[in-house]
């Protein structure tokens, strides 16, 4: 029996600092404050992706950095950095 290797593509979403809310350990990026692959405003981020990566400032971040659901992404101190600073969040789905 031949193995058959499972899809895999991604999306990302992008953003700024500017675009969360909160504070401290509430501070979050709503999925609807991003932008997708295709430029448009997305509505809500991938459900049950194999799993997520998160950019700051083009560095990729450790995985204690971040929590995520369909609607958000929290950060946590994420309100002390620079409101410029860009994020992307990329999914790797299957």
């Amino acid at each position: 029996m031949p193995i058959t290797k499972p899809f895999m593509a991604s999306r990302r979403f992008s953003a700024t600092i500017a675009d969360g809310t909160g504070v401290g350990a509430a501070f979050n990026i709503l999925a609807t404050a991003t932008t997708n692959d295709a430029g448009a405003a997305a509505t809500a981020f991938p459900t049950a992706p194999a799993y997520y990566n998160l950019y700051i400032n083009a560095q990729i971040q450790t995985a204690d950095t971040s929590t995520v659901t369909t609607t958000a992404i929290t950060i946590p101190g994420g309100d002390a950095l620079d409101p410029a600073t860009p994020i992307v969040i990329e999914f790797v789905v299957n």
